[in-house]
């Protein structure tokens, strides 16, 4: 039973409870003050008295927001990529810069929107969604933990600016299909122009491309086996490393013409320590930069006149988009480029899946029209 006092006066009333317990023989009672009323403190008190009954851990302590959610993702995110683990650290500063040192049990519903209310005037809404995911993940192991009694970031409002146009992010059919073309032109030009091609055809992840050894190519087969990663830069690990999960490793066809250039390439190039691909001796990181790269992508473009000027990585984009054209099924898709489920390879490329639905409902429409 709870016993109750009023520490203040009768004026200016401040209740406190005391709840009787003993852990492991030792009398360690639960104590909370600072209640206006006795009915306040004797609502909370009957409530504690409740969950001590089912077995559940009582956290009294206040644990400032950014303090919980920094040790939480140190501890079970512990073992993803240093790219990866780099975007935990950006959603620990967000948090620390707008809830400062607020308890977290004190952060309502009301609390968080206006948090992402103000991330979203700042970031894209593909930003702020993926701090919420963050925050939700972190949330659900606070109330398993007890931690917390109410899931705050549910039903709430994703805010953001407008994203870069989906469509900027990767060349039409015909506009990949005249950079194919071109590319084996200008593969005297250097090594950047093989990456080009290469990423064009495969649609790897640029730490996939230069992670590729030369036993990673199968000339019988034409195949190559993505099993790697290469540090390219800074925020990178240090030369090989994992993929960034276990249905990146992987092996895919790859275009015949595409495998003769490699393998007249290797012919005449001097190999390495590494047996890389993509070795480069002048590069801080041993390998060609993603800078060098784009730069002969971008020139490239320009004398094609092609306008919509893409990354490297818009390449991957530009690869499962003109499969999703040819009406590639989106689990094959998924697997060579490598994504860990089939739903996030639909929903990164559902504008694209959208303008082939509508042209397919043209068809329906006007099935029978000219029978």
């Amino acid at each position: 039973m709870a016993s109750y006092t009023n520490r203040g006066t009768k004026h200016k009333p401040s209740w406190q409870y005391t709840i009787s317990r003993y852990v492991n023989g030792k009398y360690e009672p639960i104590r909370k003050g600072g209640f206006r009323s006795k009915g306040e403190a004797q609502t909370e008190a009957e409530e504690i008295e409740r969950r001590l009954k089912h077995g559940e851990t009582i956290f009294l302590e206040a644990i400032p927001f950014e303090e919980y959610f920094q040790k939480w993702y140190k501890r079970y995110k512990n073992g993803l990529e240093k790219q990866t683990l780099r975007h935990y650290k950006y959603t620990h500063g967000y948090i620390k810069d707008h809830f400062l040192d607020k308890a977290i049990q004190k952060i309502t519903r009301d609390d968080y929107q206006d948090f992402l209310n103000e991330l979203g005037k700042k970031y894209s809404k593909e930003t702020t969604s993926k701090v919420h995911s963050h925050i939700k993940d972190s949330i659900d192991y606070a109330l398993e933990d007890g931690l917390v009694q109410i899931d705050f970031t549910r039903k709430v409002s994703i805010t953001g600016k407008p994203g870069k146009n989906k469509h900027e992010k990767f060349l039409h059919l015909e506009e990949s299909e005249k950079l194919y073309n071109e590319l084996f032109n200008r593969l005297d030009l250097g090594l950047s122009y093989y990456a080009c091609l290469l990423l064009l055809v495969s649609g790897l992840r640029y730490e996939e491309l230069v992670g590729l050894t030369r036993n990673d190519f199968n000339f019988k087969n034409n195949t190559i086996s993505v099993n790697k990663t290469w540090g390219y830069n800074k925020n990178m690990q240090e030369g090989f490393g994992p993929t960034k999960n276990e249905q990146s490793v992987r092996t895919i066809g790859i275009d015949p013409d595409v495998m003769k250039e490699f393998k007249k390439l290797f012919l005449k190039m001097p190999d390495n320590i590494h047996r890389l691909a993509f070795f480069s001796a002048t590069s801080k990181y041993k390998v060609i930069t993603n800078t060098a790269v784009n730069k002969s992508l971008k020139k490239t473009l320009d004398d094609l006149g092609i306008e919509n000027k893409i990354t490297p990585h818009g390449l991957r984009h530009t690869h499962a988009s003109s499969l999703i054209f040819k009406k590639a099924a989106i689990s094959f898709i998924s697997e060579r480029l490598g994504h860990s489920n089939p739903d996030i390879t639909y929903r990164r490329y559902s504008h694209v899946i959208k303008e082939l639905k509508d042209q397919d409902e043209g068809i329906a429409v006007n099935l029978y029209r000219n029978v």
